[in-house]
């Protein structure tokens, strides 16, 4: 039987390798693709069901200097980043809709935080009520963070920023809610929100605290091209300017990770409140975004009965990105990023930039794309090469999908 599902799934990788025309939609972790995708799929007679089959991975080298002024490499990054498997699709009706995500790297498991090899990353039922009203139930992405609602395959950097990496809410078990709505002619508001665990996609169990969460946005222009809103770049070339602002927060109750949804086990419960501000601008292959996060908590540093401790990272930061895409598909982008951590957690974390140039070469959009990311960190402020905690670092990355 194994000998089936093995020469099954081969045959539907070699399939989907060979479908030039599975680009047509970009993909979006909020809801499943289900428009006009052309890739691999499967329909019944009476169209009751339908299955779509994605693949991606991330391919990747990067290097990491010892100091700003020591460029012997102290470190290396050779691995493959990304390789995931996703599965979209409604049963009966359109209106009721699912996406499945398996992942299987290491760094997409949890397994170092939690000890847990977790493929599953959103297993997510979805129901429309009406073309801009829907609800969710299950594991996928909070609405949290721009950057981090933004699928990691639409990227213009080979990893999103530090203060991402510190701060975002991520995924979590749960019920959410979408509404979209048109103000005047052409300006769309987006409602959402989100009542879950608030321990992670790895809890099987919780205590007796939720987190809520609550996100707005306001496109006074209209709708970007396809979706190009939680899409980095302006591939889509528009041709009139385009705007999204957002802002949300989250309340996690007695969460027992460092991260709320993300990070190690500490030793006693917490509770953390984010809150979050980013907009995003694109007209004519120009892009800029800026994200800024800040974290509280009611306690920073968590104790055993044998007097060990663990913290929490509260704190604030901001990330800012520019791009300008080319009509050769080239693309040139500058980022910077603070990150800066709370009063109480400074003995543990120095305030953090970085400072990166990225050029990336899209062959078939964010889905076939050659990236490469140069950037300086900076620690403490201070830019002196010689300053300790200083480095340089380069990666290059092969993105391939579907």
């Amino acid at each position: 039987m194994s000998h089936y599902i093995y020469s099954f799934t081969f045959c539907c990788l070699f399939l989907c390798c060979g479908l030039g025309d599975a680009f047509a939609q970009r993909e979006r972790d909020e809801f499943p693709t289900l428009k006009n995708f052309k890739g691999l799929q499967f329909k019944s007679n009476d169209s009751t069901i339908y299955m779509n089959f994605r693949f991606r991975m991330q391919n990747r080298l990067g290097a990491y200097t010892v100091d700003g002024d020591d460029l012997g490499i102290r470190e290396f990054d050779a691995r493959i980043r990304r390789l995931r498997m996703r599965v979209d699709g409604y049963l009966y009706s359109p209106k009721l809709s699912y996406t499945i995500q398996l992942s299987f790297t290491r760094s997409d498991q949890d397994v170092d935080d939690t000890g847990i090899a977790n493929i599953v990353r959103d297993a997510v039922i979805f129901y429309n009520f009406t073309p801009n009203f829907y609800i969710a139930f299950g594991v996928n992405k909070l609405p949290g963070n721009r950057q981090r609602v933004n699928s990691s395959g639409q990227l213009q950097f080979a990893d999103r920023s530090i203060v991402n990496a510190a701060m975002n809410i991520d995924r979590d078990f749960g019920l959410k809610a979408y509404y979209k709505h048109k103000i005047g002619g052409k300006a769309i508001y987006h409602l959402k929100g989100a009542i879950s665990t608030g321990e992670g996609r790895v809890a099987n169990n919780t205590d007796n605290g939720l987190a809520y969460t609550v996100r707005g946005e306001l496109l006074p222009f209209g709708a970007f091209t396809d979706d190009g809103d939680y899409s980095e770049g302006d591939l889509m070339r528009e041709a009139k300017p385009k705007l999204s602002v957002g802002a949300g927060y989250s309340k996690n109750n007695r969460t027992t990770r460092s991260g709320g949804q993300t990070g190690y086990y500490l030793y006693e419960p917490v509770t953390l409140q984010t809150y979050f501000a980013d907009a995003i601008l694109k007209y004519n292959g120009w892009a800029y975004q800026a994200e800024y996060i800040k974290r509280s908590t009611d306690q920073s540093l968590t104790y055993n009965e044998e007097g060990d401790m663990k913290y929490v990272f509260n704190g604030q930061g901001l990330n800012q990105q520019i791009s300008y895409l080319f009509k050769s598909d080239y693309e040139l982008a500058a980022r910077y990023s603070w990150l800066a951590p709370g009063e109480s957690i400074r003995s543990f974390q120095q305030k953090t930039e970085i400072l990166e140039m990225g050029i990336t070469k899209y062959i078939h959009q964010h889905r076939i794309k050659v990236q490469f990311n140069a950037n300086y960190q900076v620690k403490q402020g201070a830019l002196a090469l010689d300053s300790k905690g200083n480095r340089w670092g380069g990666v290059f990355q092969v993105e391939l999908g579907i």
